[in-house]
C-alpha cells in the first residue's frame, strides 16, 4: 500500500501566516520561513502555501515569500493564490516551488490545467477544489470560498483530472478550522470518483481524525494547518498513531 501523506498549510496573508474558522476571522500563527523550517525538522511529508488574499486582489503569489520558505525545505513545497495563468505559474515554479495549486483560474479558463500539466508534468499541477454543501450535494465555491460557482464538486473533480490535474486539494468549507474532523463522506466520494490522489483539507482536531480520513475518507493525503501551527500535535507522534493502526506513513 502507498504510504499516506501528512501536509502543512502555511495560509499566508500580507507575509504572515495566518488561520481563521470557515475562511473568517483571520489571526495571525507566525512567520511562514521559520513554520517551515520546523515543519522540515519534525518530518512533515510536505509543505503547501496559500496567498489567501491574492486572487481577490488580482496579484500573484508572493514570490519572496515562496523563496525564503523553499530555502528551508527539503520537502515538496506546493504554492496556491494567484496562479491565473502560464506566466503566475512559471514565477512560482521558479521562485522554488515544486507545485502549483490552482482554484478559481481553473474553474474560469479550464484549458489552464491543461496547459501548465503539458508544459510541467501532471506532478506539478494540483486542483484545489473548495466545497460547501448544499442540501444533497456539494458545490464548488471559488475565489476564497467567497463565490458559489453552480458547479458539482464530484463532476469537477473529474474534469480536473482528465484535464491532466496530478491532485485534487480537497477543502470542506464548512469544516474548515473547525476541528471537528474530515470530511469523511464528500472525501469519499471524491476519491471514489477520479483516478488520481486526493488531498483531504478541512476539520483537523485530534489524531482520530486522521485515522478516519485515511480509511473511511480514502484519502491518499491530509492536511492541517492549526493543528501543527500551535505545536498541538508532534507529527513523529501523529505518525506513530497511524503506524500502530495499520496505516503505512513516511518515516
Amino acid at each position: 500500500m502507498v504510504a499516506k501523506r501528512l501536509i502543512a498549510c502555511l495560509d499566508v496573508r500580507d507575509g504572515s501566516v495566518v488561520k481563521g474558522v470557515r475562511f473568517e476571522g483571520l489571526a495571525n500563527a507566525g512567520e511562514p520561513a521559520a513554520l517551515a523550517r520546523r515543519y522540515n525538522a519534525e518530518g512533515i511529508d510536505e509543505l503547501v502555501i496559500l496567498d489567501v488574499t491574492a486572487t481577490l486582489e488580482t496579484r500573484r503569489a508572493l514570490a519572496d515569500t515562496i523563496r525564503k520558505v523553499s530555502a528551508e525545505l527539503f520537502i515538496p513545497l506546493a504554492v496556491g493564490g494567484g496562479i491565473r495563468s502560464d506566466d503566475d505559474a512559471r514565477a512560482a515554479l521558479d521562485a522554488g516551488a515544486d507545485k502549483v495549486a490552482i482554484n478559481s483560474a481553473a474553474l474560469e479558463n479550464p484549458s489552464l490545467v491543461t496547459r501548465l500539466a503539458s508544459r510541467y508534468g501532471s506532478q506539478a499541477v494540483v486542483v484545489a477544489v473548495d466545497a460547501r454543501r448544499r442540501d444533497h450535494r456539494y458545490e464548488v465555491f471559488s475565489r476564497s470560498a467567497t463565490t458559489a460557482t453552480g458547479r458539482d464538486v464530484i463532476e469537477w473533480a473529474r474534469e480536473a483530472a482528465d484535464r491532466g490535474a496530478g491532485e485534487i486539494l480537497l477543502t470542506s468549507i464548512d469544516r474548515d478550522g473547525t476541528r471537528s474532523g474530515f470530511e469523511c463522506g464528500l472525501t469519499a466520494a471524491v476519491s471514489s470518483a477520479v483516478p488520481i490522489p486526493v488531498i483531504a483539507s478541512g476539520g483537523a482536531g485530534t489524531f482520530e481524525h486522521f485515522h478516519e480520513v485515511f480509511t473511511a475518507g480514502q484519502a491518499d493525503a491530509a492536511l492541517a494547518a492549526s493543528v501543527f501551527h500551535f505545536s498541538e500535535h508532534a507529527v513523529s507522534e501523529l505518525k506513530g498513531f497511524l503506524r500502530e493502526r495499520g496505516i503505512p506513513v513516511r518515516l
